[in-house]
């Protein structure tokens, strides 16, 4: 049996890794209007006025309460906030 059958948690999920952690990046940051315009090399921190140090603490709670994966302090770096593919990125490497 498939331990990550549909047995386990249940999310809501795209299929796509990226697009699921653009969907809450785009929520939490309240940028839908902007959401078309952004992907895995869109530049995130520094880039985005919107992702302040309260909107990493919202993006990331939001982004472990979605993917069920526990997003350590230690991880919350600047390379990890680079890119929404780079974000992507830790949030692949939490799943496995």
């Amino acid at each position: 049996m498939n331990p990550n059958a549909s047995g386990g948690k249940s999310m809501e999920l795209t299929g796509s890794t990226t697009e699921d952690v653009k969907a809450v990046l785009v929520s939490v940051l309240g940028i839908e209007d902007r959401a078309a315009t952004i992907d895995a090399g869109t530049p995130l921190l520094g880039s985005l006025p919107e992702l302040d140090s309260m909107a990493v603490l919202e993006l990331v709670a939001a982004l472990e309460q979605r993917f069920g994966v526990t997003i350590d302090d230690d991880d919350v770096t600047a390379e990890v906030f680079e890119t929404l593919g780079s974000l992507t990125e830790l949030v692949t490497d939490k799943l496995h």
